[in-house]
This record gives C-alpha cells, sequence and structure tokens, in this order.
C-alpha cells in the first residue's frame, strides 16, 4: 500500500500550516524577514560558541561521548562528532548554555537553540547516508520556517500564560516547530509532515522548576530538538504519527496543554494563522543584550536610569535600606522568586530579579564575564539581595514593565520605571547584532575564522552547501568564557 501524500483534513489547523509549509518558496519571503533570520542563526551560533566550553556543556559532552557512539554530525567547538540525534542535543545545550540567546515575548521561547541544531544536524546526516548536499538557500528557508511558525504554534498553547503556569514553554512546543524546519529542509510530503508534527507533539514537555539551579534548564530546549529532529527521520520512513494533532478536542496538543473552554481555545488557534505568510513572527523574536533571562532586563533598564539620575547618591551603595521591584505575573513566577541561600550557580543567577538588579548596582554593567566562578557569589551582592522584594503588581500583567523603587536610609526615596525595555522596543539594530557577535563569540576565535562565519551566515542562500561553515563551526575555540 502506498501512503498518502496529502494531510488527512486540509481545512483542520494542522493541515492549513502543513499546506503553507510545503508550498512555501524563498522567493515568497520578504527580503527584510530573510535578513532577519540570518542575523538570528548568527546571534544563535555565536551563543553556541560562548557556550560550548561552559563547564555544564564539558560535562554533558564528555557524558554523552562516553554514552554514545561516534556519528557524522558536528558539535560547535568541539572536533567530536555524534549521531544527528546527540549532536542536535548537545548544539542546542550549548546555545542555551548562558541565557544570551534569542527569545519571544509573546510566545516564549528560545528558537536558534531549537531550530539550527536539528538542521545542522539533519544536513549533515544525509549527506553522510545519502550523499545528499544541503543548499544554504534550502537551509534558511527551512530555518525561516521553524522560526516562523515556532511562535504561531506557542501562541495557540496561550502564548506566555504556559509559562506562568510552570510549563518551559520552548520546550513545550519548540519540538513541532522543528519537526515542521526539518521536514521542510528534507522534502517531506504533506502527510510525513503531518506524521511528523504529531511524533514532535507527543513528546513535548519540560518543567520551569529546572530554572532554579539546575544545568537542565540549559537542556531542555535541547530535547525539543532532538525530539523533533527524530520525529521527521520516523516519518521520512512512512513511520505514522498523530493526525490532526494540533486541534484533536481529546489528547490533541492544544485542547491537552491549554485546558482552555472551546470558545478561549478557538481564539487562541485563530491566532496560529492568522496573517500566515503576511505578517512574520519572525520578526518579533528579539536578540538579547544582557545575558539574562529576558524578564530581567526591564529591572537592569531600571537601575540604569535610576544611575543616570542618582549616580552621586548611588556611588554608596550601604546606603541603601530597601529594593522593591515591581513586576507583571509571568515575570514575578519567573524571575522574582526570594533568594534564600548565600550562593547561586550561574543558572539560578541569570534568572533571579533580585540578583541582576544587584548585579546592575554594583558592576554598572551586566556581561557574560559577570558569572565567573569569582565573581558570582560576592558579598557587595548578596547584601543587596537581602534587602530586595519582588512584588506582583497586577496592573503590569501581560506585558514587560517594571517598576523599582530604592529607599535609603535617610529615607530618600528613588524610583524608575521601565514600559519596554532595551531590545524589545527598539529592537537591536543590525549593527549592534553584529557588535554583540564581535564582542561576544568573536573575542574567543581568531579575526579570520570569526569574518569566514560571519560572511557564510550573511550570505547562505548563495551557498552551494554548509560544508565551509561547518568546519569552521567545528574548530575547538581559542579562548573560554569562563
Amino acid at each position: 500500500m502506498i501512503p498518502a501524500k496529502e494531510v488527512s483534513d486540509s481545512a483542520g489547523i494542522t493541515g492549513q500550516l502543513i499546506n503553507w509549509v510545503c508550498a512555501l518558496r524563498l522567493s515568497d519571503v520578504p527580503k527584510e524577514v530573510q535578513h532577519r533570520a540570518k542575523l538570528i542563526t548568527l546571534d544563535g551560533l555565536g551563543c553556541g560558541i560562548i557556550g560550548a566550553h561552559l563547564p555544564w556543556s564539558e560535562r554533558a559532552t564528555k557524558t554523552l561521548l562516553e554514552i554514545e557512539a561516534p556519528g557524522s554530525c558536528s558539535l560547535l567547538g568541539w572536533q567530536a562528532r555524534l549521531s544527528s540525534p546527540a549532536a542536535a542535543l548537545l548544539n542546542s545545550t550549548f546555545i542555551q548554555a548562558f541565557e544570551l540567546d534569542d527569545w519571544h515575548p509573546k510566545a516564549p521561547l528560545h528558537s536558534a537553540a531549537l531550530i539550527l541544531p536539528a538542521l545542522l544536524a539533519a544536513t549533515e546526516h544525509v549527506k553522510k547516508a545519502e550523499s545528499r548536499v544541503i543548499s544554504g538557500e534550502t537551509f534558511l528557508l527551512a530555518a525561516i520556517v521553524g522560526m516562523e511558525l515556532g511562535p504561531r504554534i506557542g501562541l495557540g498553547l496561550g502564548g506566555a500564560t504556559l509559562l506562568a503556569r510552570g510549563w518551559h514553554s520552548g520546550a513545550v512546543f519548540g519540538g513541532p516547530a522543528v519537526a515542521m524546519a526539518v521536514s521542510k529542509l528534507l522534502d517531506l510530503s504533506p502527510r510525513q509532515t503531518e506524521w511528523a508534527l504529531g511524533t514532535s507533539c507527543t513528546q513535548a514537555g519540560g518543567l520551569m522548576a529546572a530554572q532554579f539551579g539546575s544545568m537542565t534548564k540549559r537542556m531542555q530546549h535541547g530535547f525539543a530538538a532532538r525530539n523533533g529532529l527524530i520525529a521527521v527521520l520516523l516519518a521520512r520512513a512512512d513511520y505514522t504519527g498523530i493526525e490532526q494533532v494540533l486541534e484533536r478536542p481529546y489528547g490533541g496538543f492544544f485542547s491537552t496543554f491549554t485546558g482552555f473552554a472551546d470558545q478561549q481555545r478557538a481564539a487562541a488557534t485563530e491566532s496560529v494563522t492568522a496573517g500566515l505568510g503576511l505578517q512574520w513572527e519572525i520578526n518579533g523574536i528579539l536578540i538579547k543584550p544582557y545575558p539574562l533571562m529576558a524578564s530581567l532586563h526591564a529591572p537592569v533598564d531600571c537601575v540604569r536610569l535610576l544611575q543616570e539620575k542618582h549616580d552621586s547618591r548611588l556611588s554608596s551603595l550601604d546606603m541603601i535600606s530597601e529594593i522593591r521591584i515591581e513586576m507583571g505575573e509571568t515575570a514575578y513566577k519567573h524571575g522574582g522568586w526570594k533568594v534564600e541561600t548565600d550562593s547561586l550557580e550561574p543558572t539560578g543567577a541569570q534568572m533571579s530579579a533580585a540578583y541582576a538588579v544587584a548585579l546592575q548596582l554594583v558592576d554598572r554593567k551586566v556581561v557574560p564575564a559577570s558569572f565567573a566562578p569569582g565573581d558570582l557569589n560576592r558579598e557587595a551582592l548578596f547584601g543587596l539581595i537581602k534587602k530586595t522584594k519582588c512584588v506582583h503588581e497586577a496592573e503590569y500583567d501581560g506585558s514587560l514593565q517594571t517598576r523599582i523603587t530604592l529607599t535609603f536610609q535617610d529615607e530618600f526615596v528613588a524610583s524608575a520605571k521601565v514600559d519596554v525595555p532595551r531590545g524589545v522596543h527598539p529592537q537591536l539594530s543590525a549593527q549592534e547584532v553584529l557588535d554583540k557577535w564581535v564582542d561576544g563569540a568573536g573575542r574567543l576565535i581568531e579575526p579570520q575564522r570569526r569574518e569566514t562565519i560571519e560572511n557564510k551566515i550573511m550570505s547562505l542562500e548563495t551557498l552551494e552547501s554548509l560544508d565551509e561553515l561547518l568546519d569552521q563551526l567545528r574548530k575547538d575555540e581559542e579562548n573560554r568564557l569562563l
């Protein structure tokens, strides 16, 4: 029996998305959207280069090298090669290793950490197994598919409300985005793509409690990248998956993860395809200026405003008696937790509003080197953290608004409010993204290698193959961040 090639129901939300994906050509994508995808790719791979040899990344890599047989797929910054699922897992872990990578405010996920590792692994897998060469144009189009559909599927799950309920949202709806992207890369039929989507959805998961100091936080998007890739490879072999998985009323992706009533779920579902191909969610993927969880950027910017206005007073931090941080629900639940100890691991520090504010107050900057072992748990930081109180302000719910109020021992009060943090509005410019690349990953590798990687990524659509780019990416870093 020859399997059907068309989707099982072209009128359903699953069928609509898949038919759009299968019909999409690069010429259908506006040039500015293509450029945005290349900037996200450059930023993501730069984050991976920075993260590849952080202590927790090395621990994960050495463990997988012990338990996995050698394979054909590259690891960023390592000479070793592993199977495609293992490479996708680790490369995603590297990109997510230091809270520097992109995010989406309405449907929180880290697109580069999901899409790029799976596409790179699939590219090398089919070259080794089938002598099939993936062009830069094919790779770029597949990346755009994943970057566009990740947030859209997330909106169908209620966007940031999923995160507020304790799910690691990007790890939940990232796998389906990966499945769509890799299906496009490998030119699966619509029905095979539907199976891949269904198999990726049934593997979804990820708990946000991982943020409280665990190394696992760095790897959860990697689980989604790996699972989405495996789902595609199975579907490609006509291993069937759940059909109409997004809209099934019982056991479907949206019905199971949201718990929405029918009317609320219908409204969320409509947002998945609204303006598809005309309004691009990829333009809403934001690139971070600080190595912190995204909800903590507004608190840092509040402190920067206070430092500009009250510079002389803030030269003596011992005079501060209280720090009050007012945040919306999602930001409060994600970053407003009380620090109960006198030390944190980097993961916990990068997820704590109290720590981020103390760091900006003490150092007047938040940069990757701030989290080096010798600087992480300074007494000056924890003295301020103990004076900090995070508060849920209902008026700020559904936004990134944040207010910080400093009370001093002489009863002087200074307050600053940020409605939208730097990097959100305005977004980092193309030049600022390139500067981040040069100042971040570019400091760890030799200039010629840095320029080669940058040039290859920014001209992806012209590349006949990704071989030279991959050669440059797998080289070990000349320097280490920590």
